[in-house]
């Protein structure tokens, strides 16, 4: 009883900021490592982000070799490599399956639980901080990172009842998040004690977020999932990015896996004023060829006194007929026993480039990460310690590190928590 006692009275050894994916791995290394630790968490429960990820049912890694890993990595790969050689994605797979998640390998080596609920990996990642005995606290906000002279910092909070306090400790370390999803408690709060304790914050901006379009003729296409498709983002009519896949849209904008992946280059050229468009190749396994002879076939079934607007059901989807009829200035009425081959030209031509204008980008709302963040020349790769102040740590998305969609950002997540949660020096 008197050494329970006794360890309850012992200053904490470290505060994390922030329950998400990096800060509950962070939290849990520290305390497995004999480290007393407290959790602060603004939201009223941990891995709020975690929860909701990959639709409900969290990507959580993805399973490619290091060097293809590496590749998805938009920003910083050589600053990560340091963290994911301590702790990788087939480290990942291992640490939640000793945890009793079981997962799925599915298409593109993207791991999921074989539950398909994303709770299931944010319980278990509490559930190490629980194990390890890490002091949780909730709907507790932190407002502000001192120095307290050498190694020894302030931090003070308040909770949702006003109740203001502040603890000093030699560590700390800031997994606040970025600012994408602000609803699950993701705000910018460590970009704020970065640039207050001297740190460079590289400019904030959406990544993987859908794009907006001026097409006048988008709104044809709400809820439309397009599969198989090539894309090719141009930026000043030159092009920047190929990707093969899905295409979605939404009221939200032009989404899907392709979409999410160009955003990056898409938002970063839209923000210095740059023209930005979406070139997709709506049959991309034909030629124009290959796909004349497809439409001639199509054509010779059918009786010269059938409409035009039956030859594109042929060969899109419906939600896409009316957007084409516009597209192509042809009366969807019009009998295809009337069609010039100017007019079949311009068909081919549209299907195998139909362009949308990229005049804008969903906000940090929709977005499924942030680029931008905490200078990642200012932190040690090797410890996730500053450069600038000893014993504060950075893990996670307030850094500047993003990757591609497919499980590389929470891997992110993961091998940087648990580097900074060995504290190192």
């Amino acid at each position: 009883m008197e050494q329970i006692e006794e360890k309850e009275i012992r200053p904490y050894d470290v505060i994390v900021i922030g329950a998400g994916a990096a800060g509950m791995m962070a939290a849990g290394t520290a305390a497995r490592d004999g480290k007393r630790v407290l959790l602060i968490e603004k939201m009223d429960k941990s891995g709020r982000k975690v929860r909701i990820t990959g639709k409900g049912r969290c990507n959580v890694t993805n399973a490619r070799p290091a060097e293809e890993f590496a590749a998805q990595v938009r920003t910083n790969a050589e600053f990560l490599g340091q963290a994911f050689a301590e702790f990788n994605n087939r480290a990942a797979i291992r640490f939640f399956e000793k945890a009793g998640v079981k997962l799925d390998i599915e298409r593109g080596e993207r791991v999921f639980p074989k539950s398909g609920k994303a709770w299931d990996i944010a319980n278990a990642l509490l559930e190490y901080c629980y194990e390890n005995g890490v002091k949780i606290i909730y709907n507790t906000r932190v407002t502000e990172i001192m120095t307290l002279g050498d190694k020894v910092f302030g931090v003070r909070y308040i909770n949702r009842r006003g109740f203001e306090r502040k603890e000093e400790c030699p560590q700390v370390i800031v997994a606040t998040g970025g600012v994408s999803y602000p609803a699950t408690g993701s705000t910018g709060d460590g970009y704020t004690f970065a640039a207050d304790l001297g740190h460079t914050v590289e400019p904030v901006r959406p990544s993987l977020t859908p794009l907006v379009s001026s097409h006048p003729q988008i709104g044809y296409l709400d809820g439309l999932l397009l599969k198989n498709i090539r894309a090719v983002l141009y930026v000043d009519d030159e092009p920047v990015r190929e990707e093969f896949g899905e295409l979605g849209f939404s009221e939200r904008g032009i989404e899907g896996a392709v979409a999410l992946r160009m955003s990056r280059d898409a938002v970063d050229a839209l923000i210095d004023e740059r023209r930005v468009k979406l070139v997709v190749d709506l049959k991309p396994a034909l030629t124009e060829e290959v796909l004349r002879e497809r439409i001639a076939r199509e054509i010779a079934g059918m009786e010269p006194t059938e409409f035009f607007a039956e030859l594109l059901r042929k060969l899109v989807p419906k939600p896409l007929v009316m957007t084409l009829v516009h597209e192509l200035g042809v009366n969807g009425k019009n009998y295809i026993g009337k069609l010039t081959e100017e007019e079949i030209t311009r068909l081919i031509k549209t299907l195998k480039g139909f362009t949308f204008p990229i005049t804008d980008y969903a906000p940090f709302e929709y977005a499924i990460v942030t680029a931008g963040g905490v200078s990642c020349a200012e932190v040690n790769p090797y410890t996730m310690e500053s450069l600038k102040i000893r014993g504060l740590y950075f893990a996670g998305e307030v850094l500047d590190l993003d990757a591609n969609t497919g499980g590389y950002n929470l891997q992110i997540a993961f091998s940087t928590g648990r580097l900074a949660g060995l504290l190192k020096k």
